[in-house]
């Protein structure tokens, strides 16, 4: 039996995690739980599965969790401090990272550093620091496994395979809302770019969905993940959302990973890697899907993938500014402050401002998303 910490473990991924326990009681347990702010399904999910310690990031909202739980002997933590006492915990032999933003770059940090494998949903810690976590990692020799599933497809083509062989890597994007529709973005409404065609999301991964952010944040990701320069990455818009990622290899073959556009398959896999266990999703019917269709994305209309190559290009903190004036733009526009195309209008204003600096600590990396968020604010 596994014994796993979750942090992050009320959002989307962190939920169905929970869903894969409880089909799988024989393969995993629950020995800590994490979350931002929702306390009141925190406590729930801590009743269920009694795990030995909670978290709460915002300490506002902790104080009925640890009157609820006390009774239990189930320790709660409390902010950053908590969420890496979560993410550390001695009986944890993987913790699944799922908590959107920057947040969790300590925690990551501190789980690989306690020798725990790690599994990773959310892009910004590796599109932030992928450099510095991976290095870690292999120092430590511990595992360090995607979750977001055309990395986890990559993962899964690659398997076995020396680096030596791969021509090219392809993660593929349905292409968002706003796929086909004629003329300007500028009067998109929130509700509109939160209508996902394929996958359901939080709201923040939703809007990256929306511009392409999200294919310019993997491109930096799948770099940093599998050590390959980004001009070796494509992306492809391919609307079924069929096909997860492909490898090109030098002798001209193709590999592919296709399943259906259920998030709880990556997330088992990375959960009973190097095994396979039966799932909840449905299989998937190409007799019932007919037809698979490829285009190359329009750059012009969504500028937010170019970003994530040129960031990644220039490398040292840009990458983290990226990320970092994305955020602060999709929580303006979310907020009904900032039009839809006024988001790639702040991400590149910021960028232009950026001096990077190459071979970037921790401390830099920190204090580049600092001034990327500060300088976002500006502009709005």
């Amino acid at each position: 039996m596994k014994s796993i910490a979750i942090i992050g473990s009320t959002g989307s991924i962190g939920q169905k995690v929970l869903e894969i326990v409880r089909l799988h009681p024989e393969q995993f347990r629950v020995v800590a739980l994490a979350a931002r702010k929702n306390a009141g399904l925190l406590l729930k999910q801590a009743k269920e599965f009694r795990p030995k310690q909670v978290s709460l990031f915002d300490r506002e909202s902790v104080r009925p969790v640890e009157a609820s739980l006390r009774k239990l002997k189930i320790r709660v933590g409390v902010g950053e401090e908590g969420l890496r006492e979560s993410s550390t915990a001695s009986e944890a032999d993987q913790v699944i990272f799922s908590l959107v933003g920057a947040t969790g770059l300590r925690p990551i940090l501190a789980a690989i550093r306690a020798g725990k494998d790690v599994a990773v949903a959310n892009k910004e810690p590796l599109v932030m620091a992928g450099e510095l976590l991976l290095k870690e990692a292999r120092a430590r020799g511990v595992q360090f496994l995607p979750i977001d599933s055309e990395h986890s497809g990559l993962w899964q083509c690659l398997e076995g395979r020396a680096a030596s062989t791969v021509r090219k890597l392809i993660v593929t994007s349905s292409g968002g809302p706003f796929l086909r529709r004629k003329g300007s973005l500028a009067k998109v409404r929130i509700e509109e770019a939160l209508r996902h065609p394929r996958w359901r999301m939080g709201p923040k991964i939703t809007i990256d969905s929306a511009t392409l952010m999200n294919k310019g944040l993997e491109v930096i990701e799948a770099a940093n993940l599998f050590n390959l320069e980004v001009e070796r990455i494509e992306v492809l818009i391919h609307p079924e959302a069929v096909v997860h990622a492909l490898v090109e290899f030098i002798d001209g073959s193709h590999l592919a990973q296709l399943a259906v556009t259920d998030m709880r398959i990556p997330i088992q896999y990375a959960l009973s890697f190097p095994e396979r266990l039966n799932h909840l999703a449905p299989s998937l019917d190409l007799v019932k899907v007919k037809n698979l269709h490829f285009e190359k994305p329009d750059l012009g209309r969504f500028p937010c993938l170019g970003f994530g190559y040129e960031a990644k290009r220039k490398g040292g903190t840009l990458p983290t500014v990226v990320n970092g004036a994305n955020e602060s733009a999709v929580e303006a526009f979310l907020a009904g402050k900032i039009s839809f195309t006024a988001i790639p209008r702040t991400i590149e204003r910021v960028m232009k401002r950026h001096r990077v600096k190459t071979d970037p600590s921790l401390a830099d990396i920190l204090e580049a998303d600092r001034w990327a968020r500060s300088q976002a604010c500006r502009l709005q």
